[in-house]
């Protein structure tokens, strides 16, 4: 019997042979067909791989750290990596490339949701309470874009993710298989490459003022095991601090005495920071606005006082403004605004209500679902973008024009006859990112049902035209601003009368394409009223005259308002 063990299942055997049967040509396959080919296609993977796992360990989580020098570097984790790797028996050492290249993949994943949250929020991404915001990332682009721009996005993202995972993963393999055929090689630049962090780092070698020993991403996971601890226990410490109200027992008869019989009027312009008023780019288009508003008011008979709160959020997250205004507590993500939400914590709306002497609404054009949470905040009627009797076209994000809302809150709710005294809610949405296309102010008695603005509309420019340049988009931004306010100064110079007191104020600061990288969190709020008596009432604050509050006119942090503005306008002592 001939033995065949270890034989090519397709060799010629001895009977064959015997029989005659033809001699076939082993197959070849195509690295031995075309030798040089496969070589340089294992050059060029081998180059990629490292090329992949390098960019993986030296990448930043900043746009504005991307730089040639950035990715010259020596980073440490990669030499410690490469030592442990050799050190390793077969089966842990694939193991471990395994789990390292998908623990680089991780992090690079991480750091790509990180330079997009600085870009918009100005902060990191949240492990802990940032993934609802996610879900808010798929709305804004269904709505920008139409749901089918949202499933080509969604599905590209997540194709994105699954090929960086994949490809750090068999990144990581590959090299770690080239320095076990390289051992010795491996082992002294390793050697080399230790020596040479530890000389970076005693000597503080630079490019580029970029340091070349580098602990990236040692720091970067040490920042973020900090940072989900601290998310972890700030529902703690939201939860003491929301139990403690100084007005939780105030009775009724004692609330808000100083405000009686007069329309309350809480008006939150998107985007409203202190950049448009400091920046010299836009200072001279917003200050002419803010002075002109100031002289027009004035001669209406209304004055004004301006300063600054520090918003809790920067470039998005209205809500979490809104809500840490209205209650009197920092709302600075999203798990303290559904803690909030579904807890008895009174508003300013609340004690409004609680008085039973005004009536409660909210024009929110911005809501285009079901808001649950709006009887959180104590409004007796809300009228989303579905219900102001708008049938024009949407300006990009805005469903409604700032004019628009402020002529249907009029014909809504302010202009009845015999009614009771009203606190209202108002967000005004125009100034919402992406600033174009912008409306334009038009004569209120040619609002009709909004219709007007198809014309307005093709008049605009295209946000994705306006959006690649960024001197162009802070040019939008003003004039979206501008826009913004020069309706509501319009509004309470046509509407206005002396029960009407107007607090209005920025929600937050802007993307940082329009700050330019500005740390400050300010936004600019106002009181109007043509009863003196009202600005009387907040004669200690040391505000500024006039719609524009000066540079150095106090700086209160948001959540600080509530009491202030429920103290002011309570029981005078003595």
């Amino acid at each position: 019997m001939s033995q065949v063990t270890g034989q090519l299942p397709d060799a010629e055997t001895e009977d064959d042979k015997a029989e005659g049967t033809p001699q076939r040509p082993r197959p070849r396959g195509w690295r031995q067909r075309h030798p040089r080919a496969a070589r340089g296609v294992t050059v060029t993977t081998t180059v990629l791989a490292g090329a992949l796992v390098l960019g993986a360990l030296l990448l930043p989580n900043r746009v504005e750290r991307l730089s040639f020098g950035a990715f010259l570097r020596i980073p440490a984790e990669g030499v410690l990596l490469a030592g442990l790797l050799l050190s390793l028996p077969p089966r842990p050492r694939r193991i471990t490339a395994i789990a390292t290249g998908a623990l680089l993949g991780v992090l690079t994943v991480l750091k790509f949701l990180d330079m997009g949250f600085y870009q918009v929020l100005a902060r990191p991404f949240d492990l802990v309470l940032d993934w609802i915001l996610l879900d808010d990332a798929t709305d804004f682009l269904r709505e920008s874009f139409g749901r089918t721009g949202q499933v080509l996005a969604v599905t590209g993202v997540l194709a994105l993710l699954v090929t960086i995972l994949v490809a750090t993963t068999l990144a990581a393999v590959r090299l770690t298989d080239l320095m076990v055929r390289h051992r010795q090689v491996a082992g002294r630049t390793t050697l080399i490459l230790g020596t040479a962090w530890i000389t970076c780092v005693t000597l503080g070698v630079q490019f580029t003022e970029v340091p070349v020993a580098s602990k990236i991403n040692a720091d970067y996971v040490d920042n973020r095991v900090e940072q989900v601890r601290a998310g972890l226990r700030d529902a703690e410490v939201f939860e003491k601090q929301a139990s403690v109200d100084a007005f939780a027992g105030t009775p009724p008869e004692q609330l808000l005495t100083g405000l009686r019989g007069k329309d309350v009027l809480f008006t939150f312009i998107e985007s409203y920071g202190r950049v448009a008023i400091d920046d010299p780019a836009m200072a001279e288009q917003i200050d002419t606005v803010l002075d002109e508003g100031t002289r027009r008011l004035e001669a209406a008979g209304f004055a004004s006082r301006s300063a600054w709160l520090r918003s809790p959020v920067t470039g998005a997250g209205s809500w979490l403004a809104h809500s840490t205004f209205l209650s009197g507590l920092w709302i600075k993500n999203q798990q303290r605004y559904r803690s909030l939400t579904t807890s008895d914590r009174a508003t300013l709306g609340s004690y409004f209500r609680k008085t039973g002497a005004w009536r409660t609404v909210g024009i929110v054009p911005g809501v285009r679902r079901a808001w649950p949470e709006g009887k959180f905040f104590a409004l007796d009627h809300i009228y989303d973008s579905e219900h102001l009797g708008y049938h024009g076209p949407y300006f990009s994000w805005t469903p409604v024009p700032d004019q628009f809302s402020l002529e249907a809150f009029e014909r809504l709710e302010h202009g009845k006859k015999d009614r009771e005294p009203i606190m209202a809610e108002i967000i005004l949405a125009s100034s919402h990112n992406p600033w174009a296309p912008v409306a334009r102010m038009i004569d209120w008695e040619d609002l009709g049902d909004g219709s007007v603005f198809h014309g307005i509309k093709e008049e605009g420019k295209d946000p994705k035209e306006v959006w690649k340049n960024p001197d162009s988009v802070r040019a939008e931004y003003a004039n979206a601003i501008e826009y913004s306010l020069r309706s509501l100064v319009e509004y309470v110079e046509r509407y206005g009368d002396d029960d009407t007191v107007l607090v209005f104020l920025g929600d937050h600061q802007p993307v940082p394409t329009v700050t330019a990288g500005s740390s400050s969190k300010d936004v600019p709020i106002t009181i109007v009223a043509r009863d003196k008596k009202v600005l009387d009432r907040i004669s200690d604050w040391g505000w500024t005259d006039g719609l524009k509050p000066a540079e150095d006119a106090p700086q209160w942090a948001m959540d600080k308002f509530r009491d202030r503005f429920m103290t002011a306008y309570g029981p005078r002592k003595g």
